[in-house]
């Protein structure tokens, strides 16, 4: 049985309610974004109810500690679906009474669940490091950012610690959304398909802060200063940053 919920986490969490509720050991979840029918595999809709997800949720926290539940948001995180089937796989098995599952390294799912987790840990610590803000004419600071995985829910509670007394916006823009931290509290933004359309027709072009530019060239200077040209090694850096975010790295510009 194909359950397809809405790709959101809370969906997912329904689908391991509805597992239990319809005792279906066998079902897997599938967003409805990568579904397709298969006449020899039945399917049905799961529908995201917020008290369901939060049932869950509780008994995920309550049962295994707050870090396997943190675990498992992580693994969603990461927008691989062979992950999400091997998150759904162990939540079923925790919660029928296998509570030793996750140790079961030979078993290929809980192997692959700790290997993405460990990707999505990896790409959360880079965001941290390469994250750079420009600052706007209005005192707005903001940062485009491209993950592999969609880990701007892990790195916004690092960001508004960090930067309490400054406005900032960190976007995604493979994912089309970012939050906005306004000194008050956290936001979601989302500019949809109209207003990615009118900014394309308009040529948007952010102003900057006149003194951005100069703090720019004094990075870049401070990051030649400390470079030793007799040391460099460009396989090792590549190793520790990636050429995929470097047109995001003031230094590398």
């Amino acid at each position: 049985m194909n359950y397809v919920f809405d790709g959101s986490y809370l969906g997912f969490l329904c689908c391991v309610f509805e597992c239990f509720e319809m005792k279906e050991w066998k079902a897997v979840p599938v967003a409805e974004g990568f579904f397709q029918p298969d006449i020899f595999m039945p399917e049905r809709t799961i529908f995201t109810d917020v008290d369901k997800a939060k049932r869950i949720q509780n008994a995920l926290i309550n049962q295994f500690g707050k870090a396997t539940a943190d675990d498992f948001y992580k693994a969603f995180l990461s927008e691989d679906t062979e992950a999400w089937n091997a998150a759904f796989y162990i939540m079923v098995s925790l919660f029928k009474g296998n509570h030793s599952i996750l140790e079961h390294f030979g078993d290929l799912k809980v192997l692959y669940f700790h290997q993405t987790l460990k990707k999505v840990s990896r790409e959360r610590h880079r965001m941290k490091a390469f994250i750079r803000f420009s600052k706007s004419s209005d005192g707005l600071y903001f940062a485009v950012i491209e993950p592999d995985f969609n880990v701007l829910p892990l790195i916004l509670s690092f960001f508004r610690n960090r930067y309490t007394d400054m406005p900032w916006v960190i976007y995604d823009v493979k994912r089309k959304y970012g939050f906005h931290y306004n000194l008050k509290g956290l936001y979601e933004i989302v500019i949809d398909k109209q207003e990615q359309t009118a900014f394309q027709n308009t040529n948007l072009t952010i102003a900057l802060d006149e003194r951005d530019e100069l703090f720019k060239r004094l990075w870049k200077q401070y990051f030649k200063s400390t470079n030793i040209e007799a040391r460099k090694n460009m396989k090792l850096h590549v190793q520790h940053v990636p050429k995929r975010y470097w047109k995001y790295l003031v230094e590398k510009q």
